[in-house]
């Protein structure tokens, strides 16, 4: 898959917070999906929309620092904007397994003033 395919996939996927549409993502993740994070090691995908999509509700916009395609995965460095004007920074990265996200890693950053 071109790496411009599998950046935009990334972009969808965080859309998906922003928009509020989980289907976005219901599409966007293998059915064999698992999310690591220091909070939650190694869960599988209906654990992942338990636990995190209500967090959609939260946020306002993302801006991406980083954006890189590196074979299979991509990495992303983005600035978020919660609804109560908050802001804070993470990396992510999304392990692709042909047009589907397989993994994702996240990588807490911190708080924005």
């Amino acid at each position: 898959m071109p790496a411009d395919d599998r950046l935009q996939l990334a972009r969808e996927a965080y859309g998906a917070y922003e928009s509020g549409d989980r289907s976005v993502l219901d599409e966007l993740l293998s059915e064999d999906f698992r999310f690591y994070s220091p909070a939650d090691v190694g869960i599988d995908r209906a654990r992942y929309f338990e636990r995190c999509w209500p967090n959609a509700g939260m946020i306002k916009d993302f801006q991406f620092a980083r954006l890189v395609e590196a074979g299979d995965e991509v990495i992303v460095t983005y600035e978020g904007t919660r609804i109560d004007g908050s802001r804070f920074r993470n990396t992510e990265v999304l392990t692709f397994d042909g047009d589907k996200i397989r993994k994702a890693e996240v990588y807490f950053g911190w708080n924005l003033a």
